[in-house]
């Protein structure tokens, strides 16, 4: 009888055994929260003048935030603005410097005109006899003169009006390069404004005000925490029950000890199988071989880079 007794007691034992082993786990893989860090590097060289921000500030898109000192840049532009102003200075009036020719040639054209009109004149009086020829001479001889005169102006102008633009031509070539410059400059000038590009929360500052900074070194590293990535890996059975958008479990530890659970998407699985990472656990602890998984999860605030979470799918 007692011997019937242990057999029992072991056979029970046994089962409670398997059953415990059997049992599913808690959660199916774990991994660690991350995000994309972006590190914000000055664009200019110079000391820093005003720099407005402090670790934990979450910033917008086009926020200004302080500006690199700029006072040279300012002062080499003014220079090269006072060049441009010299040689436009000495740029000539096209108009005014014709219009005497203009002139010339209106009163030549008048007179003109009339002679014509005298030439008409004497040539019906000369077909009633009551002009000469020689009035006829005389006046084709004084319209050919003015015609002559007209063309001179003409061409007089002509060559006015190409120097002019000769001369012209060239103060716009000197300010050409002169210009450059200062679309250099106002380049420099805007990259001196420190404006945030990003839209995140400040992880780390690297700069002060007062700082002597270079351009690309860093000002500062920001990070969207409005949603974390979890990275988790799951061994190669794992993977026919899972896909791309599907949604997952993830569960942190508060401090009583128990899960905080939140829902998380997952974005992306890689096509290709790495060794398991020393702390990361798979339901099966046994696989030498996981792929890893990318997990989309809104942020609450509790959640934080580095820190460790569970996943059921």
């Amino acid at each position: 009888m007692n011997n019937m007794k242990k057999i029992i007691i072991i056979a029970l034992t046994a089962l409670i055994f398997t059953a415990c082993t059997n049992s599913d786990k808690e959660y199916d893989a774990s991994g660690t929260f991350e995000t994309t860090e972006v590190m914000i590097s000055a664009e200019a060289t110079g000391e820093i003048k005003q720099f407005d921000i402090k670790e934990g500030d979450v910033l917008k898109a086009g926020q200004y935030l302080g500006y690199i000192d700029t006072i040279q840049l300012k002062l080499k532009k003014e220079q090269l603005q006072s060049q441009i102003n010299s040689v436009q200075s000495r740029t000539q009036d096209i108009t005014a410097q014709t219009n005497p020719y203009n002139k010339q040639l209106a009163l030549t054209q008048t007179t003109l005109n009339t002679q014509l009109h005298e030439k008409k004149r004497i040539e019906n009086l000369l077909k009633a006899d009551a002009a000469t020829p020689k009035q006829l001479d005389d006046i084709n001889a004084e319209v050919d003169a003015t015609q002559k005169r007209l063309e001179l102006i003409k061409s007089q102008r002509e060559a006015q009006l190409s120097a002019l633009n000769i001369q012209n031509d060239g103060l716009v070539k000197d300010v050409a390069p002169l210009q450059a410059q200062i679309d250099q400059i106002n380049d420099r000038l805007a990259k001196s404004r420190i404006v945030n590009e990003v839209s995140g929360t400040v992880l780390t500052k690297y700069a002060e005000v007062n700082e002597l900074m270079t351009e690309g070194k860093p000002l500062y590293k920001i990070a969207d925490l409005s949603t974390l990535i979890l990275r988790a890996y799951l061994s190669g059975n794992q993977l026919s029950a899972i896909k791309i958008g599907q949604s997952v479990k993830v569960m942190i530890n508060d401090v009583n000890g128990k899960y905080k659970n939140y829902s998380g998407k997952i974005e992306w699985i890689s096509n290709s199988a790495e060794f398991t990472p020393k702390t990361i656990q798979t339901k099966d602890e046994r696989a030498n071989l996981v792929y890893a998984v990318k997990i989309r999860v809104p942020n609450d605030g509790y959640l934080k880079i580095g820190m460790y979470a569970d996943v059921k799918l």
